[in-house]
């Protein structure tokens, strides 16, 4: 680990330099945040289910056809994955009401929407990513016309394949959230799916009971995240029961 170059920090990851040009390792760290970072505890074992999670679903997005920039998992924190040159946008597709639009359209939490909406936010902590318009987006230069197009066609690609899997196993996509890159080869050029698919990014909710299976029971202080994010990795049968990662519950970071 210390023999590698580390090329970026985030809030829940680590990029590290690849064993072959054009690759990175992606670790996934048991940092939980919220609020871009003003919430920030320790969840022993979430970098574990997370990466378990996103390398099943970035498998099945690859075997569809819909191209991420993930190659393999290496080992229970890390994924290789191909380097891309993120665009600087938080791509959310909204399914049903829940966290800010509810707030800022007055829409009671839990309403199903007339239909899928996609919107962006500009990925940028110090201003808290606010929201934008395709306007601004192709105005200030974050991605072209065309880029946008292949983006969004991206998402309503993903938002299907996501609430069919979802669905199948009890659970309810309300909304969820991925950044998209551009991949380099040789000459050629195109957009694909990046950073993580995981309960970090994604509201998923319980189809009888409505209880709610990730981030936000951090956000709202709600207990039990982890327990929630093995019962996802659970029912979509990546993990068996002897292998779920004990851990110690949230850890405060001072």
């Amino acid at each position: 680990m210390n023999r590698r170059r580390r090329i970026y920090e985030g809030k829940a990851k680590i990029l590290y330099e690849g064993p072959e040009p054009g690759t990175l390792i992606q670790h996934f760290k048991d940092d939980a945040t919220a609020f871009n970072n003003k919430k920030h505890e320790i969840v022993d074992g979430k970098g574990v289910l997370n990466n378990r999670i996103s390398e099943y679903v970035f498998n099945n997005l690859n075997a569809i056809g819909i191209p991420t920039h993930f190659i393999r998992r290496m080992n229970m924190r890390e994924q290789l994955i191909r380097e891309v040159e993120i665009i600087p946008l938080e791509v959310v597709v909204r399914n049903v009401a829940a966290g800010s639009i509810a707030k800022r359209l007055g829409i009671e939490e839990g309403t199903q929407l007339p239909r899928s909406i996609i919107e962006f936010y500009y990925k940028n902590d110090e201003l808290d990513d606010p929201i934008v318009a395709e306007e601004h987006v192709t105005a200030f230069g974050w991605a072209t016309p065309q880029e946008l197009d292949d983006i969004m066609a991206l998402a309503i690609r993903v938002n299907d394949f996501l609430s069919g899997l979802f669905l199948g196993v009890g659970i309810r996509l309300v909304d969820f959230k991925i950044e998209c890159g551009r991949l380099f080869e040789g000459d050629m050029m195109r957009i694909v799916v990046a950073d993580e698919i995981s309960p970090d990014s994604c509201r998923l909710w319980d189809i009888k009971t409505n209880e709610k299976m990730d981030k936000d029971r951090f956000r709202r202080e709600m207990g039990g995240m982890l327990e929630a994010y093995q019962e996802v990795a659970k029912r979509l049968g990546i993990l068996n029961e002897n292998d779920r990662p004990a851990g110690s519950g949230p850890t405060l970071v001072q």
